[in-house]
């Protein structure tokens, strides 16, 4: 006898929802979506991408914009924050993605990191609590390997610096003036900030997306004069987003008929 209490039997799994709520969110039907995806936090890199590609931007005015292009490579923006990119890394499941990279911004924490480096994160250190809601906290977030390893070749094919490190995600937001936080930043020896790349890594890890991220050093928060204003940003977004949005479109393009077939294991 069918359950009284269940008022929608169509949404009763979690691929059910996937399903319902990622051409929901992006305006976009899940066969339109490629084998390779790339995520960002930046509208101007969905328009880069459709003007380069000549494609059309679907899901104008819903949370997420998406477009594809004929090579079978679509870009997502999901907007900003660890809850945003567990909520598309759990509606790409629909979809099940070979890979999966993306492409945001981080502040620098070292004197090494600076200004228009990338960062091609060997870890991510969980300090922003979405993640929680998947694994333990004893699970690191980690990306996959084979992912990364083409990414950095195509970096250095472009002669372009990149740092490999730990990442610190956060959902916290102006902590710049928190002298204990700063402090507890330095003992822990984070090459960079930012607010998604460890939720991207556990995310994909639970629903087995091979997944990475690229970031940009936008700002050196640690620093009163490296704080990020709208004008540095600007300045960052002009000189180096496109090499940034390039690098994503190269590698994810060429790792499907170049790169070693990426693997996810069970445990």
């Amino acid at each position: 006898m069918p359950d009284s209490t269940n008022t929608n039997p169509h949404m009763s799994s979690k691929l059910d929802i996937a399903k319902n709520w990622l051409p929901r969110y992006t305006g976009m039907p899940i066969d339109e979506f490629g084998d390779y995806v790339l995520l960002t936090n930046f509208a101007n890199y969905v328009t880069e991408f459709a003007q380069q590609f000549n494609c059309d931007i679907q899901g104008i005015g819903k949370p997420m914009q998406a477009a594809t292009n004929s090579a079978g490579l679509t870009i997502v923006n999901f907007g900003i924050g660890s809850p945003n990119a567990a909520t598309i890394m759990d509606l790409l499941s629909a979809r099940k993605p070979d890979g999966v990279l993306f492409l945001g911004k981080c502040g620098g924490l070292k004197d090494s990191t600076e200004i228009g480096h990338f960062v091609l994160p060997i870890a991510a250190i969980r300090g922003e609590g979405t993640s929680d809601d998947y694994f333990p906290p004893e699970v690191p977030a980690l990306p996959s390997f084979k992912l990364h390893k083409f990414v950095s070749d195509r970096i250095v094919e472009k002669n372009m610096e990149y740092r490999t490190g730990v990442v610190y995600t956060t959902n916290r937001r102006v902590w710049e003036h928190d002298k204990k936080f700063r402090g507890r930043l330095k003992r822990m020896t984070a090459l960079a900030i930012d607010m998604e790349t460890a939720t991207v890594f556990i995310v994909g890890h639970h629903n087995e997306i091979s997944r990475g991220a690229l970031l940009l050093v936008s700002d050196v928060p640690m620093t009163p004069e490296g704080v990020k204003t709208e004008e540095s940003d600007r300045s960052v977004t002009a000189n180096y987003a496109k090499m940034h949005l390039q690098i994503g479109i190269d590698a994810m393009t060429q790792i499907g008929t170049q790169g070693e077939p990426i693997k996810h294991f069970t445990y």
